[in-house]
């Protein structure tokens, strides 16, 4: 994607506030989103007036505030919520976890919750709050429903927090803020007549009825992968192991189990698609004998296993190939470039995006990552720690620049 238009001239703007100590930060916001030409009308949680003012937001944005459900002055009130609704965008920031779960689940008992049920245009969504709240699976299951319903999420960044406890819940900065709103409106369909094969999550390899083998994959990567190609106007075909992600919408969803499974599907849909991102992580090994009983323990004696390579699914679809751009990753807890460059050699690869599972808080689990990409010319670059979602774009990015080449397909 570009870096961003060089202004807001002439974009509407609402800028939703909710009741966090890093509401402070939201004026900020609000300074450089007027600076770039932005029109920016503010709304507020009821909680959200406790810590800033409305006349502060008023005075900087130059427009009425809306905080209050009753308003004295209803005709006023309703002309500024219908120029609210009209707008170009919606950013919240701060958003708290209780303000994050009413909009998930349709709650709208406040000025801003009313406003965001009644909101039409694109939105994006900046969490803040304590470390512990933010890894609550409650809250991380409101952030996924309203991911996939499209809104856009700057996550929160790591470092002190008002608590006084260090972990991830600090509100992103106001610039990279103002970022994420230019990129929002510079996000065209340039994806527009790709169709796009993401295969994501781990595979399990059954031992017996109640035992199977697998390994730590979260299918996040490929899911991130999937949101965004699917945003930017591809056609979307996820072929997804067992993950605790729901299937997003407007994605084309195939779940599976096994390694067979996951090859066959491919297979199937590889002919068909102009883009395989191979994201998933397949088992190398699965039992040679399924056991048709659970396997009883005897004593001290130990249990051996026999174990036979999976099939390999890249390397069946490079016999497949015509035209199709391929994408692989190599996840490597050790000499990542090389071991990467030997993957993308040996499977014909045109990309493979490389990380070390061996660097701690980041890869499985994650909903960060530090990769490496290496493209056919075995040209490599090393990108930052950066949120899946922004990995997923950047990818995307490099994969349209390679397709729109005139040498991408000898």
């Amino acid at each position: 994607m570009a870096d961003g238009i060089l202004s807001l001239r002439n974009r509407k703007i609402v800028l939703g506030v909710s009741g966090s100590i890093a509401a402070y930060k939201a004026v900020e916001v609000l300074r450089l989103l007027v600076a770039e030409g932005a029109t920016v009308h503010v709304v507020m949680s009821a909680n959200a007036a406790k810590f800033i003012t409305p006349l502060t937001f008023e005075v900087l944005s130059g427009n009425p505030v809306y905080h209050q459900v009753f308003d004295s002055n209803a005709s006023a009130a309703m002309k500024h919520i219908r120029a609210a609704e009209s707008a170009d965008l919606l950013l919240v920031a701060p958003a708290t976890a209780g303000t994050i779960g009413k909009f998930a689940n349709g709650i709208a008992d406040d000025a801003l919750s009313n406003l965001f049920i009644a909101f039409r245009g694109a939105v994006i969504v900046a969490p803040a709050m304590n470390d512990g709240m933010f890894a609550n699976p409650a809250v991380k299951s409101n952030i996924e429903t309203m991911k996939q319903r499209g809104i856009e999420f700057v996550e929160p960044r790591h470092g002190e927090l008002a608590c006084g406890t260090v972990g991830q819940g600090r509100l992103a900065e106001p610039c990279d803020l103002l970022q994420a709103v230019k990129k929002s409106f510079n996000l065209k369909h340039d994806l527009s007549g790709l169709r796009i094969l993401v295969t994501a999550g781990p595979t399990h390899e059954a031992l017996d009825p109640v035992r199977y083998i697998t390994n730590p994959s979260s299918g996040k990567m490929g899911y991130a992968v999937a949101y965004a190609a699917r945003d930017r106007g591809a056609a979307v075909t996820l072929v997804s192991g067992p993950t605790r992600l729901p299937a997003p919408d407007g994605v084309r969803f195939m779940p599976c189990k096994k390694a067979t499974e996951m090859n066959k599907l491919v297979s199937q849909q590889f002919p068909e698609c102009d883009v395989l991102i191979m994201t998933a992580a397949v088992g190398d090994f699965a039992p040679e004998q399924i056991e048709k009983g659970k396997i009883k323990k005897k004593g001290d004696a130990p249990l051996v296993l026999q174990l036979m390579p999976t099939e390999d699914i890249l390397r069946n679809v490079s016999k497949l190939k015509t035209k199709q751009f391929v994408v692989g990753f190599a996840a490597e807890s050790e000499n990542l470039t090389q071991s990467a460059l030997e993957k993308l050699r040996n499977k014909k690869l045109d990309l493979i995006v490389a990380n070390d599972i061996s660097a701690p808080g980041i890869g499985f689990q994650s909903d960060s990552n530090q990769v490496t990409l290496i493209n056919r010319h075995e040209e490599v670059e090393h990108l930052p720690i950066l949120p899946k979602i922004e990995i997923a774009h950047s990818l995307l990015n490099r994969i349209l620049k390679s397709i729109s080449a005139p040498s991408c397909n000898p």
